[in-house]
């Protein structure tokens, strides 16, 4: 099945056309609804893979990794044009250092908005979190000079819950759905800058087709790590076969939000942020995401776990030993492998994978 998927540029000039704004937005975790609300297009700049980082290594040291390298080399060559405001979460150290680069030094003509996360799940997390959403709701209504009501801003988190509910329901039914695992991750990527209605019109086609099983066969297997460039991998797996049962990256399955409690729509979008799947840049604990990554490998029937990192990612690298340490006690294989995004895959990452899927098959 072929899904015609607009790409990030033809979003872009349709969302403009119509009198829109952009919201360039840097991983992970943010509101899409708050944005949407302001009339503002989130689209998120996961790098990009594939450039040069000569100008991110004018502000950064080598081992800071290539996401936030390529950001600050693609903002400095243009490619951040068409945004009108940069928004900047802290995910972690290095993504916190690229917005102190941003405001101190760089100092682009976009408005650069950081947004802070709590590293816990407590009542005054929740507090917290839902008062740096409205410190970032009136950041925009003093960039945009409109203030959406409550109810307008309760209609976009609606909207997004369904298209949040959309999306889960594509994870959960990935295995009959009639998509290799490089046009199931096109789709679901999709969500990184498609308007919610959109990207709900296309999980529709691809949920429609739906069958029973999978048809393709091959080893069952969970990813995880941040995300899953370069998407050669996707074709990989393929190759060795095996196939993503399940997915444990932080650009998808980790932001598979539940739906929200509150009438208070900022405090809503905290909640349901914070419910999220156990994440490392959240300081979530180690038994809570073997928990998760042992409930992922027994609906799925996953054999194993890859966790494809990005060189120099320290919420993820820490988090490894003790991780794989406690999945190995479970009896549930796992294999880690480090890559830069920049590099094409290498040869003896797919020799790895071969031999991984042969030993657990």
């Amino acid at each position: 099945m072929q899904l015609a998927i607009p790409g990030r540029m033809e979003t872009i000039n349709e969302h403009r056309g119509r009198g829109g704004r952009i919201a360039a937005v840097f991983p992970i975790h943010y509101s899409r609804a708050l944005l949407r609300a302001f009339n503002l297009l989130p689209v998120e700049v996961w790098g990009p893979p594939g450039l040069a980082g000569a100008h991110g290594a004018a502000h950064l040291q080598p081992y800071v990794c290539s996401i936030v390298h390529n950001a600050i080399s693609f903002l400095q060559t243009g490619g951040l044009q068409v945004a009108e405001v940069l928004v900047v979460p802290h995910a972690c150290d290095s993504l916190q250092g690229l917005g102190s680069i941003l405001i101190d030094f760089i100092q682009p003509e976009q408005a650069v908005l950081p947004l802070y996360l709590p590293r816990g799940r407590r009542e005054s997390d929740l507090d917290f979190f839902t008062a740096e959403l409205h410190s970032l709701y009136e950041s925009l209504v003093a960039i945009t000079d409109y203030a959406p009501s409550d109810d307008d801003l309760m209609e976009c988190v609606q909207r997004e819950e369904r298209a949040d509910g959309m999306l889960a329901k594509l994870h959960q039914l990935r295995q009959t759905l009639q998509l290799p695992d490089i046009s199931f991750y096109r789709l679901v990527r999709s969500r990184e800058y498609l308007p919610a209605e959109r990207f709900m019109a296309l999980a529709e086609q691809a949920l429609a087709q739906a069958g029973s099983a999978r048809q393709d066969g091959g080893i069952p297997l969970i990813l995880s790590g941040i995300l899953p460039e370069p998407m050669r991998l996707l074709e990989a797996f393929s190759q060795v076969g095996a196939y993503v049962a399940a997915d444990d990256l932080a650009c998808c399955g980790r932001r598979l939000y539940p739906l929200g409690e509150s009438e208070d729509p900022l405090r809503r979008v905290a909640e349901r942020i914070l419910n999220s799947p156990p994440d490392s840049t959240r300081g979530d604990s180690i038994e809570a995401r073997c928990d998760h990554l042992l409930h992922l490998a027994k609906t799925s029937d996953a054999r194993g776990v890859v966790f494809y990192e990005v060189k120099f990612c320290e919420p993820e690298l820490f988090d490894l030993p003790l991780l794989c340490r406690a999945l190995d006690a479970a009896e549930v294989a796992s294999i880690t492998v480090e890559v830069d995004i920049n590099e094409p895959l290498p040869q003896r990452i797919l020799t790895r994978l071969e031999a991984f899927v042969e030993m657990i098959a």
